[in-house]
């Protein structure tokens, strides 16, 4: 499995080439409607009764699955959403996990199965079963409740995809409420149905025959399970990269769009996603033919190889770790914000642990970049609260300076966020955010008085905020324990080893290796993340010929499986490197 390079730039769409297991391919991959038809045609010739389930991922368009395969003329079709629960119903049994609130619920347990009554499954099966002869095709979300079926697909597609079309005006799956914001869709998707469709797809990925891929709409690929299987595998033994994407924000800059050749919006890019495994994507290479697929799906099939042993033991077939961007390069202030402490994110959202986080300065610029953290000694808490409503409800500016500290920072300094700290970035600089994986659960204190990119306020969690701000984290305290903790690891003639963090409260640990030479990383029995934060590129290179040299440029972010065993980090420019690395700690 190698990846593709593109010396001294950064990548924008990064390929993994597949390559062929021990035993072959097992059937390859095609594309376009005409080749899926064909080779799907090529296993159900001879007039035999064939069941074709194709299993959907929600967002996947019915419309084009069903022009994909009505051309083979099937002699009996089942459409599985039409045998779910009327929207209605579905949508008085998710109420209690959406909520009220605009922007949180709660993560459902539901499973695809409730929405699906027995006696109509049941009927879908004997209409199966009085076909003689010919194609019976099984289509939608919940196909594969119905039958496995002799061929089975599944039709799947990217999370950022699904975000992209309710933009345009795509619905949520089997809802009857009608005008909701891309805000509320995307929190149904997030609590609900990603959920539970999340849970199909990670029984079906060992059995499944063709992986079909619908994310660019008419460009459609598809991949044998063999192949695709065999594809996931290899990835998890070799450092690789994931397609970042990009959003603007109301306070975004431009350091992105001019450091990474971004297309010009007409606006700006507040958050780059490089690093986020449930959201960003993976794309495979089959001779020619590329895949694109969840990377969340290597989590769900190869855990123990990506994550190491005692990682997987603790979190499950879930990714940790977090990297991302934000980027205020002459744009503005981030929101002023809290995460929950560990407790009331278990107890209020039914997630099982928190967001901490840290701020890495990829970049600062001008005479008084700043981050807010913390509380100034001598806060009253009940009159901080009192004010941050007054400013919410429309009165007087809230005076973030009287109460939260303004810090100066500089590029590569280290700012930890342990959750319950106050905190946001302020304007010019570009921060690379390293963080735990739940990233959709920030209590926006305080906004600056400032409406969305659509116009709308922006919704602030005073009540929330205020139950888990820790006021202790003072002035003092914070100087102390989260700006810079960077402690000198190693030092020898190649270069140097430092433990910039994180604080003893987070479970992650993040250490900085400086070279212009070769330096070895340590491994820990977690997996790695890591960027090149300075420097044009580096080269991850296998102790032990595990993989072929690894090649990452500035400011690009990669994950080093815990099963691709030991590395080095060499500058081949022999020019001085910094690398970010970022691991569960012991």
């Amino acid at each position: 499995m190698t990846s593709e390079s593109d010396t001294g730039s950064f990548r924008l769409f990064p390929v993994i080439r597949a390559a062929a297991g021990g035993s072959g391919w097992s059937g390859g991959a095609v594309s376009g409607p005409e080749g899926i038809r064909n080779r799907i045609a090529e296993r159900c010739a001879g007039g035999e009764k064939r069941i074709l389930t194709v299993e959907c991922y929600p967002g996947v368009d019915l419309d084009d699955i069903w022009s994909l395969f009505a051309p083979l003329e099937p002699a009996a079709v089942i459409r599985s959403d039409d045998l779910a629960l009327p929207a209605e119903e579905i949508d008085a049994m998710i109420e209690r996990d959406l909520t009220k609130d605009p922007v949180f619920g709660i993560m459902t347990t539901r499973r695809l199965e409730e929405f699906f009554p027995a006696e109509r499954l049941k009927e879908a099966r004997a209409r199966i079963r009085e076909v003689s002869s010919g194609m019976v095709l099984v289509y939608g979300t919940g196909a594969s409740l119905v039958c496995r079926g002799d061929l089975l697909i599944y039709a799947d597609i990217t999370r950022w995809e699904i975000q992209l079309r309710y933009r345009r005006g795509m619905s949520n799956w089997r809802t009857a409420r009608e005008g909701l914001t891309r805000q509320e869709k995307y929190k149904r998707g997030y609590f609900a149905e990603w959920r539970w469709a999340d849970r199909v797809k990670e029984r079906l990925l060992p059995a499944l025959d063709y992986y079909l891929d619908m994310t660019t709409q008419g460009e459609y690929a598809m991949v044998s399970g063999g192949d695709y299987r065999n594809a996931l595998t290899q990835t998890a033994l070799a450092p690789f990269r994931m397609v970042p994407y990009y959003d603007p924000g109301v306070w975004g800059g431009d350091w992105m769009k001019n450091h990474f050749g971004l297309p010009e919006n007409g606006s700006n890019y507040a958050w780059s996603f490089d690093g986020v495994p449930e959201e960003n994507s993976l794309l495979f290479d089959f001779e020619g033919i590329r895949i694109q697929t969840p990377a969340q799906n290597l989590v769900y099939f190869c855990p123990r190889q990506l994550l190491g042993e005692r990682v997987h033991a603790r979190f499950g077939k879930e990714f940790p770790i977090r990297f991302d961007m934000l980027d205020t390069m002459n744009g503005q202030n981030l929101s002023l914000q809290v995460h929950p402490l560990t407790e009331y994110i278990q107890q209020t959202f039914n997630m099982h642990y928190t967001q901490d986080e840290s701020y890495y300065l990829l970049d600062a610029k001008g005479d008084d970049p700043c981050v807010y953290l913390g509380i100034r000694t001598g806060t009253n808490p009940d009159e901080m609260i009192r004010d941050l409503n007054e400013a919410q409800k429309g009165g007087r500016p809230f005076p973030a300076e009287k109460y939260v500290n303004r810090i100066p920072v500089r590029k590569h300094d280290h700012v930890l966020i342990p959750a319950g700290t106050v905190h946001c970035s302020g304007a010019n600089t570009m921060v690379l955010e390293i963080s735990a994986t739940p990233y959709i659960f920030t209590f926006k204190l305080w906004d600056w008085g400032r409406l969305d990119l659509d116009g709308r306020p922006r919704p602030i969690h005073i009540e929330h905020g205020a139950a888990n701000i820790q006021w202790d984290r003072n002035t003092e305290w914070v100087h102390r324990n989260l700006v810079n903790a960077v402690t000198l690891l190693h030092q020898d003639e190649n270069g140097t080893v430092e433990r910039t963090g994180l604080h003893e409260r987070e479970f992650l640990d993040t250490w900085r290796v400086s070279t212009a030479r070769e330096m070895p990383v340590q491994r820990n029995g977690s997996v790695h993340m890591m960027n090149l934060v300075e420097g044009s590129r580096a080269l991850l290179v296998s102790t032990e010929g595990a993989f072929e040299p690894f090649e990452l440029h500035y400011a690009e972010t990669c994950i080093v499986p815990e099963a691709a065993g030991n590395y080095n980090i060499v500058s081949p420019d022999v020019t001085p490197i910094r690398m970010i690395i970022a691991s569960v700690r012991n």
